[in-house]
């Protein structure tokens, strides 16, 4: 009696079909997966910006933060904070900062021009990952909703900048800025890194459509007159108080005491 012959797989066979379901999941994960950050490969800035900045960035910057921006004893490493960090701290004068401080303040006098801090964002954004510069659409803060603005302010910023974007003191030497006629590209930058004090708002906690919101209500802010007489800076009781004790009563004890003295 013969038997059947047995057909044999190749040695090779099993390998071969664990690799192809392998390249089978991993091309399914790419077409279905959720987009994470974008990488510098999705940033709208070309090699030649990434050249000019790393030029830029290593004249002006690197004496603090490093050759290769991995930081250093005087400055924090700028690997990963993005463009947006750049561009926010760089375009209002905040860097470079001309000395030691306990807190880099706004500065009118900003050392490098637009296409300067595009161009350093650009070397920065391509050592890591990280928020990009928000587009003028939503930045601007136009077509926000006003009203939800305001109830996301109130909760989330209104206890360090002031309920009128005044802005207040803080611990240690520091302080929330105030808030008044700020470009809404520096605003929604502020709120997606994080810079000094500040807690980062990314679009997890709060999404583009609320930071236009709060970046409106924050203009519509600006526009505010005050009927009644002088402001005094919108800083509370304590400012009104002030006022009160320092002019307003030593004045009114002064024509009382004049008043008594031309009636005697």
């Amino acid at each position: 009696m013969t038997s059947s012959p047995v057909s044999r797989r190749h040695p090779a066979a099993i390998f071969t079909l664990l690799l192809v379901a392998l390249v089978a999941v991993g091309g399914i994960y790419a077409v279905i997966a959720p987009g994470g950050p974008a990488g510098a490969e999705t940033r709208p800035y070309t090699a030649t910006e990434v050249e000019a900045g790393q030029r830029l960035f290593k004249a002006n910057c690197s004496t603090c933060h490093g050759q290769q921006a991995e930081g250093t004893s005087a400055g924090p490493s700028l690997v990963g904070v993005g463009a947006a960090s750049v561009d926010f701290q760089v375009g209002t004068g905040r860097m470079p900062l001309a000395g030691p401080a306990v807190q880099a303040g706004r500065n009118e006098d900003v050392k490098f021009s637009e296409e300067q801090i595009r161009q350093m964002a650009a070397y920065v954004d391509s050592l890591g990952p990280g928020p990009d510069v928000p587009d003028a659409s939503i930045a601007s803060g136009i077509n926000g909703d006003v009203a939800r603005g305001g109830e996301i302010y109130r909760v989330n910023c209104a206890m360090c900048h002031n309920f009128a974007g005044s802005g207040g003191a803080l611990t240690r030497g520091k302080y929330a800025p105030p808030l008044k006629n700020i470009e809404g590209k520096y605003i929604y930058e502020a709120m997606l890194t994080g810079p000094q004090s500040m807690p980062v708002f990314d679009d997890t906690n709060l999404d583009p459509e609320a930071k236009r919101d709060v970046i409106a209500y924050l203009h519509e802010l600006d526009k505010n007159e005050n009927p009644g007489g002088h402001s005094l800076g919108n800083l509370g009781p304590v400012a009104d108080g002030f006022f009160l004790w320092l002019f307003a009563i030593p004045l009114m004890l002064g024509a009382a005491v004049w008043l008594a003295r031309k009636a005697a």
